[in-house]
């Protein structure tokens, strides 16, 4: 897909544990703060009755198609909508990280505006779930991505509010971190991400998961389509579970803090490269009590060749060319073997320890 505009790396959070609040990549159609169609009204109605009235001689459709472009936003994620007049609290936010499929098939609701005008695609790597074992009083954290290793394409919503006020305040987050909060100068954009039901693979661990539209398709087309200013049956049907292969494994327990963040949250628990792995600990060790026992034998064979006074001497037709090994045993630069000579003795085989 295009991208016409993009944020600077500082703005938007890179991290293996991405939580509500953090700002995150969002892609969008360029449309104007109040979304794709014409300019409306702000409705001052509590959530559930919250709709904007489109101006006359403006029925939602574009008067150029080809003039559609495409932009990446660092937003916040858990969407504040338009109306909201103070900046709420952590609380309020986390009720609105996510957004159920079955709602937006009503009509009316919070979602009304945004699931109209301003639908988004949100980047991201995969996501983090957690399987409730023992009645729920143990939780194992479970990281989901694409089997192919491309990035997921969650469907989303955004809004963009501005509160009341001019003044510049200070308040205390949930974190016990100062804050400012702005005045109604700023403006703040902020989304959701979609959810529907489970596919079968995912089934065992929640009954729910992100919609997940595929990069470059139709129905990611479809979805940004800022020409499609109503909501349709077509819209709706594209909220579905998806139906590609994804991978999915236990990840470290460390995810479930806020505040950390290590590259090794993405790594399977029981894989070889994970080094907190309780079996490649001892696997490890084993390894290296072999190799003392090897490099003992070999200093007893040489001490003996020593004493015999005989001499190893290296064939003039051999190249002692060296290439780093990184999977030897001891990481040491390994002879290359010429092309021209038959290659003498045979490889020992060994474990890979990454």
């Amino acid at each position: 897909m295009p991208v016409e505009d993009a944020p600077a790396d500082d703005d938007v959070r890179q991290t293996y544990n991405f939580a509500p609040g953090n700002h995150g990549l969002v892609y969008r159609a360029d449309v104007p703060d109040w979304g794709a169609g014409g300019r409306s009204h702000r409705s001052q109605q509590a959530a559930d009755e919250a709709t904007e009235e489109v101006d006359e001689g403006q029925a939602g459709e574009m008067e150029d198609p080809k003039e559609t472009r495409y932009k990446l936003q660092a937003m916040k994620w858990g969407l504040i909508p338009f109306w909201t007049k103070r900046n709420p609290d952590y609380g309020s936010v986390m009720r609105t990280i996510n957004a159920r499929d079955d709602s937006l098939a009503q009509n009316g609701g919070m979602w009304n505006t945004m699931k109209q005008k301003k639908r988004c695609i949100v980047v991201a790597q995969g996501f983090y779930e957690w399987l409730k074992k023992n009645g729920g009083k143990e939780k194992i954290p479970h990281f989901t991505k694409r089997k192919d290793e491309q990035l997921m394409c969650f469907a989303g919503l955004w809004d963009c509010v501005q509160y009341e006020g001019t003044l510049l305040e200070l308040s205390v987050d949930t974190f016990g971190w100062l804050t400012d909060v702005p005045g109604s100068e700023d403006k703040h954009y902020t989304y959701t991400i979609i959810t529907t039901d489970s596919n079968k693979q995912l089934s065992f661990l929640h009954d729910r998961m992100p919609v997940i539209l595929e990069n470059g398709s139709d129905a990611l087309r479809t979805w940004l389509d800022p020409r499609r200013s109503e909501w349709s049956k077509e819209l709706q049907s594209l909220l579905k579970p998806f139906d590609g292969e994804l991978e999915c494994y236990p990840v470290s327990k460390d995810v479930g803090k806020v505040g950390n963040n290590s590259p090794t949250f993405i790594v399977p628990v029981a894989s070889t490269e994970n080094k907190n792995n309780i079996a490649n600990f001892f696997s490890n060790a084993k390894k290296g009590a072999a190799g003392r026992e090897e490099e003992k034998e070999i200093n007893e064979e040489e001490t003996e060749i020593s004493k015999k006074g005989a001499k190893v001497e290296q064939d003039r037709q051999e190249q002692r060319t060296t290439v780093e090994q990184s999977g030897s045993e001891d990481n040491a630069p390994m002879p290359v073997p010429s092309p021209l000579s038959p290659i003498a003795g045979s490889k020992r085989a060994h474990d890979i320890d990454t």
